[in-house]
């Protein structure tokens, strides 16, 4: 598309916009999300928002938010963090606003999206995109087409068992913080200068995500998983025990022709937000 996309990420405590204009992402602009505040008064300062970027005469929004979404009504069904924003709909509500077509997903499936739409993801057919933030997302791409499930579910392989709590407890920044009592930016920095614990801290974190892979594997086999998210940049310090734990998955070959990438997209979830009207005919909606 020649004309400007407007990209949104709207979370509990910020939402952020971007314009994408000829493939380049511009104007990156932030405001406190009113997280407490009325579902109405929420919708406004979303509208006010939006309206701040009018002059680039945007042709659709894209719109990513932690939490399930009837993605064919674009009916936000819970947005983690924000109360009063319980069966919004956001879709309707912007369309009548804008006279723009608008698209609702979740944020870790716009990560997917984008990363194949516009990063390393973009050699494959079948990818997997997993966020490792303050929590852990996953986002699905079947033969270049974004597959969200019902109520874009799919990939929330974060809620699923694993040893005594889920995936998401061992799997993201919640392990550092519940089980070595710091931030992961923290253990990192004591990880580089050779400190034992934040060492052992990032190995053990490794290890888990490497089961989590394995299941990812076991149930779709993709030739690519890319990570995205804050812990991404940590990736040296847990890379070998990540491999590790994946040498004993039962499919060799599989796991010979896998590729496990970081993304390098800053903006993430604003490029997987375009990518919503970027590539809204490559949608797979249940």
């Amino acid at each position: 598309m020649e004309k400007a996309i407007l990209g949104l990420d709207i979370g509990g405590t910020g939402i952020k916009g971007g314009v994408l204009v000829k493939g380049h992402l511009e104007d990156i602009r932030s405001i406190p999300t009113p997280a407490l505040e009325s579902k109405e008064f929420i919708l406004e300062t979303i509208a006010s928002f939006i309206e701040g970027y009018s002059q680039y005469d945007f042709v659709g929004i894209g719109i990513g938010i932690p939490g399930l979404v009837d993605t064919r009504e674009g009916i936000v069904l819970g947005l983690a963090n924000i109360p009063s924003f319980q069966h919004v709909e956001l879709k309707k509500f912007l369309t009548e606003r804008f006279g723009k077509p608008v698209f609702v997903n979740n944020d870790a499936n716009c990560f997917a999206i984008g990363v194949h739409k516009y990063g390393v993801g973009k050699p494959f057919k079948n990818l997997v995109g997993i966020t490792l933030g303050t929590g852990v997302g996953g986002g699905i791409v079947i033969n270049g087409q974004l597959y969200s499930g019902m109520f874009s579910a799919a990939g929330e392989w974060c809620s699923a068992p694993y040893l005594d709590h889920n995936y998401e407890y061992y799997c993201s920044g919640k392990f550092f913080q519940n089980v070595y009592k710091s931030k992961p930016k923290a253990l990192a920095k004591l990880a580089l200068t050779g400190d034992p614990v934040a060492i052992q801290a990032y190995e053990e974190f490794g290890h888990h995500l490497g089961e989590l892979l394995k299941v990812i594997l076991y149930s779709l086999a993709p030739e690519a998983i890319i990570l995205g998210g804050s812990i991404r940049k940590t990736y040296p310090l847990f890379k070998k025990s990540l491999f590790k734990s994946l040498e004993t998955f039962a499919y060799p070959t599989v796991l010979a022709n896998l590729k496990i990438l970081i993304s390098e997209l800053d903006e993430t979830a604003i490029h997987g937000a375009v990518a919503l009207v970027d590539t809204e005919k490559d949608m797979v909606t249940v």
